[in-house]
C-alpha cells in the first residue's frame, strides 16, 4: 500500500501532530507500506525555519524510509488569526499541487487541527480517485473560539460548514478521541464511518525514569530538588498563567523547582509574569529537539497538564500524558472532566484538579511531595498502564482502517 499523508506538523518539530504522524509511519513502513509525506519546512512553533532547512517550493528527504516532501508556505508564529489562517492556507494550495506529482497512492490521509489540510486531501482524492481519510486531531473551527483567538462571526459559520463538508466526503474518519466520535454523531456524521485511535506513546522511547538526566540536573541546577514539569506548548488554550502563580504559592520551599519547557504563543506571557513576579523557583528551558525530550522530561517528578475551563476541553486528551505514563511520571491533570480525566483516574496515573485552580493546583504537588507511598504507588500504575497505549497497538490499528476503506 502506498500511503499518501499531509501534515503541515513532522519532525524535526517536536509538537504531538508531527509526533504522532512520525511514529505511526515509521512502523508502517517497517510493516512493508510505503509512506509519503507532504508537510512544509519545520518553523513551529515560533514560525522561523530550523537550521538546516530552507522555504523552498518543493525539497525531498528520506527520513527512516519515509519520503517526506516539504512545500514553500506562508510561515508565522502560532499566534494570530489572520496570519495562521494564511498559513494554512498556504500550505492548502501548496500540498494539493505537490500530491498531483506522487507516483500512485493507493490512500490519501490529511490530519487536522486545522482542517484546510483536509481540504487538500480531499481535493487530491476527488482528482486522483482514491480514498480519502480525515484524521481528526481537534474540533475546528470550535477550538479558534474556545480559546478567545476570535469570536462567533460569519466567517466561524462559514468555516463550520466546509468542516461538515469535510466530514461527509471523507470515506474514513480517524479520531483521537471518543468525545470527538460523540460531537460528530450528534451533528449528523454517519457513525459508521468514524474509527477511534488514541494518541499514544513509543515504549521504545519512553521508559521508567531510573536517574535524571545529570548534563541537565547540572545546567539547571537542579541537584536533589523536586522538580515540577509544565513541558510542552506553550498556547492559549493551557492557562499557564494559573500555573505561575502556584509557582509563586510554593516559592519559599526551597526544594521544589518548577519548569517550563517549550514554546509558543503563550511563552512571551510566560516569562513575562516570571520577570515580573522575580521567581527564583522557575526554570525556563527554551524548545528543544524531539530527541532530547525523555531526558527532559527525566527531570521531572511531576508533569502538569491543565486546560483552562471550557467546554470545550472536555473532549481534549493531552497526548504528555501517555509519554509520562511510559517514563513512570505522575500528572496532575486541571483541565475539566472528561476523557482525559477518566484515563488519568481510570489508569491511577496521576490526580485529577479543577480547571485553573490555583489552590487546588497546590494541594495537589503538596500531597504528592509529601506522600512517598502515594507518589510510588502512582508511579507504579503510570509505567503499568503505558502498554495499553503503546504505539504499535495504534499504528497498526490505522493500518486495519485503511485496509478496510481499500477493500470495500
Amino acid at each position: 500500500m502506498h500511503i499518501l499523508f499531509l501534515t503541515d506538523n513532522f519532525p524535526p518539530e517536536g509538537n504531538a501532530p508531527a509526533t504522532r504522524t512520525y511514529e505511526h509511519a515509521i512502523r508502517w513502513v517497517k510493516a512493508g507500506h510505503k509512506v509519503t509525506v507532504i508537510t512544509c519546512a519545520p518553523n513551529f512553533p515560533e514560525g522561523v525555519v530550523f537550521d538546516g532547512y530552507k522555504n523552498s517550493w518543493y525539497q525531498t528527504e528520506n527520513l527512516d524510509g519515509i519520503n517526506v516532501v516539504r512545500v514553500k508556505t506562508y510561515i508565522t508564529a502560532n499566534e494570530g488569526f489572520a496570519k495562521r489562517i494564511l498559513d494554512y492556507i498556504s500550505f492548502m494550495f501548496s500540498s494539493f499541487f505537490a500530491g498531483l506529482y506522487q507516483k500512485k497512492p493507493d490512500i490519501i490521509v490529511a490530519t487536522s487541527p486545522q482542517f484546510f489540510c483536509a481540504c487538500a486531501g480531499w481535493a487530491l482524492s476527488a482528482i486522483r480517485r482514491k480514498p480519502f481519510i480525515f484524521e481528526l486531531r481537534d474540533i475546528w473551527p470550535a477550538s479558534i473560539t474556545a480559546v478567545g483567538a476570535m469570536k462567533d462571526s460569519f466567517a466561524i459559520k462559514i468555516l463550520e460548514k466546509l468542516e461538515l463538508f469535510l466530514y461527509n466526503r471523507a470515506d474514513s474518519i480517524i479520531s483521537v478521541t471518543h468525545a470527538f466520535k460523540k460531537e460528530l454523531i450528534e451533528r449528523g456524521v454517519d457513525s459508521n464511518k468514524i474509527e477511534v485511535v488514541l494518541n499514544g506513546v513509543d515504549l521504545t522511547k519512553y521508559q521508567p525514569v531510573i536517574c535524571k538526566d545529570p548534563e541537565f540536573v547540572k545546567q539547571f541546577n537542579l541537584e536533589e530538588k523536586f522538580v515540577v514539569g509544565y513541558v510542552g506548548t506553550h498556547g492559549l488554550a493551557h492557562g499557564l498563567e494559573h500555573i505561575v502563580s502556584v509557582a509563586e504559592s510554593l516559592k519559599e520551599n526551597d526544594n521544589i523547582r518548577f519548569i517550563f519547557a517549550g514554546g509558543g504563543a503563550a511563552r512571551k506571557k510566560v516569562v513575562e509574569l516570571v520577570n515580573q513576579k522575580q521567581l527564583k523557583n522557575i526554570i525556563l528551558i527554551d524548545r528543544q529537539p524531539k530527541e532530547m525530550m525523555p531526558k527532559l522530561w527525566s527531570l521531572c517528578d511531576l508533569s502538569l497538564v491543565p486546560l483552562v475551563n471550557n467546554e470545550l476541553f472536555r473532549t481534549v486528551i493531552p497526548s504528555k500524558i501517555f509519554e509520562c505514563m511510559g517514563m513512570g511520571i505522575p500528572t496532575i491533570m486541571s483541565v475539566p472532566e472528561g476523557e482525559a480525566t477518566a484515563i488519568i483516574k481510570d489508569t491511577a496515573s496521576g490526580l485529577v484538579v479543577e480547571s485553573e485552580n490555583v489552590e487546588e493546583i497546590k494541594k495537589a504537588i503538596l500531597k504528592l511531595y509529601n506522600d512517598t507511598d502515594l507518589y510510588n504507588e502512582i508511579r507504579l500504575s503510570s509505567i503499568n498502564s503505558a502498554k495499553l497505549f503503546s504505539r504499535d497497538l495504534m499504528a497498526s490499528k490505522m493500518l486495519s482502517i485503511f485496509s478496510k476503506v481499500l477493500n470495500k
